[in-house]
């Protein structure tokens, strides 16, 4: 072991392919950043005192978590967020690498172009590491190889209207060009899976202000529609992983699975909120719940949890859209006119793991949906997501019986509102390391520290 090393030792270390914490102490060069050796033990003293030593005690010690959906939005909606304040906010929830979604900035990433735009703007202002997800639109199918040799780690499309002009939806004849380019490549196609079709018109029909007015234009047939045609697309381009982004639909799973037993490339995440909340205790006029595909109700949301403990579902984001809190129209409690999304990013750890202990979740498994999973799904798993040896020194020491309640004021995001607001959870952040550095403290915050964040 060099002298140029931090110890990290604990009696609850979560390492990989455990049930429950450990005794451990983890070795990581710190010239590196990469994990060096794991033993077996609790060392309170440390083993030579030219070390850095971190005592964890009691607390646990988990692997820095992978939010591979997240919108950052810079540049051209930095009022909404940005890399600044985005990556303080998922350090402070533990997560140590984001993958960052290629619209709601300007210029989308659509481009080898684009990316470099926003590449430039990243540099130095990341506290987490950050990746990029590449964007699918019609008419982009020759920067598809390009952007894949330039390091984006997979390509999201819309099967409907995304939200914003710059970012147009894709229908099935513009898929079989792009799937046709990016067969034979190491990457994924992402989906927002939500279709209308010809001979459907979801229904609008209420006050503008009564979310079942808002739940019933998003009927769950759009994403079951999505997802028979995404399906269907596989067959034709089997060496093409797929991936459903924010499943809601609980009516989708029988699709899921077929495809599955099939043994076609299907990977499908959920996200916190359809996990946490329901449209049972949703009241009218808060647009803060309103996102795409929208909350649905209790019994909905179990049938989601249950997908996702028996690996039907395979991991969980937070997709963390933000905007402005003039376009959420809380003034006027216009939740058909106001901007669909959620901001969580920071909050999932806590999130699932309350939610989950009612379903008799396992820390480890929560690690799994949101660490292991995740980066295998961005294409970071020979780095991220595990303590593990060669892997990245990112991790978290979190206390999972101190209890908080979210404020405004705790929030790290940009704009400081979310549908969890009031809401007491368990387990709490006390500090996030990456590569081995501090980059959050819970009593201290930022004060002293850098961003420290690489561009994947």
């Amino acid at each position: 072991m060099s002298t140029n090393s931090l110890l990290v030792t604990g009696r609850r270390v979560l390492l990989p392919d455990l049930d429950r914490p450990t005794a451990a102490t983890i070795v990581i060069d710190e010239t590196s950043g990469k994990i060096s050796e794991i033993r077996h033990q609790y060392e309170p003293n440390g083993s030579a005192s030219s070390c850095r030593h971190i005592d964890a005690g009691d607390k646990l010690v988990l692997p820095g978590l992978v939010d591979a959906h997240v919108h950052l939005n810079e540049p051209g909606r930095t009022e909404w967020e940005g890399f600044w304040t985005g990556t303080r906010a998922a350090v402070s929830g533990g997560v140590t690498t984001v993958v960052d979604m290629p619209l709601n900035s300007i210029p989308p990433t659509t481009t080898v172009e684009h990316l470099q735009i926003k590449r430039d703007t990243a540099k130095g202002q990341c506290w987490s590491d950050v990746a990029f997800w590449g964007g699918v639109i019609p008419g982009n199918q020759e920067s598809l190889k390009p952007l894949v040799a330039a390091g984006v780690k997979g390509f999201k499309c819309f099967l409907i209207e995304s939200g914003v002009e710059e970012f147009p939806c894709v229908n099935e004849s513009d898929l079989h060009g792009h799937m046709k380019e990016l067969q034979g490549e190491r990457t994924t196609l992402l989906f927002h899976a939500e279709l209308e079709t010809a001979s459907e018109s979801p229904a609008e029909n209420g006050s503008n202000t009564a979310y079942a007015t808002f739940l019933n234009s998003r009927p769950q047939e759009l994403e079951t529609n999505a997802i028979a045609l995404i399906t269907r697309l596989q067959e034709s381009y089997p060496s093409l992983r797929c991936h459903i982004v924010h499943l809601s639909a609980a009516s989708a799973l029988p699709l899921i699975r077929a495809a599955k037993a099939k043994g076609l490339q299907l990977t499908v995440e959920t996200c916190f909120h359809y996990l946490c909340l329901s449209s049972d205790d949703i009241p009218n006029g808060h647009p803060e719940f309103k996102c795409c595909p929208p909350v649905r109700d209790r019994n909905n949301r179990d049938l989601i949890w249950q997908a996702l403990l028996d690996g039907v579902i395979d991991c969980v984001v937070s997709d963390h859209s933000p905007c402005v809190t003039e376009l959420k129209k809380l003034d006027t409690g216009d939740i058909m006119g106001a901007w669909g999304g959620i901001n969580s990013l920071g909050l999932g750890l806590s999130l699932l793991w309350t939610e989950g202990r009612k379903h008799g979740v396992s820390l480890a498994q929560i690690i799994r949906w949101t660490c292991v999973k995740t980066a295998e799904h961005a294409g970071l798993s020979a780095s991220k997501g595990q303590l593990k040896v060669g892997y990245d020194g990112d991790f978290v020491i979190w206390d999972s019986e101190e209890q908080f309640k979210v404020r405004a004021a705790l929030l790290a995001f940009k704009n400081k509102l979310s549908a969890y607001e009031g809401m007491t959870l368990f387990g709490v952040v006390q500090q996030t390391y990456l590569r081995g550095q501090l980059v959050y403290d819970k009593y201290s915050g930022f004060d002293g520290l850098a961003p420290l964040g690489v561009l994947l």
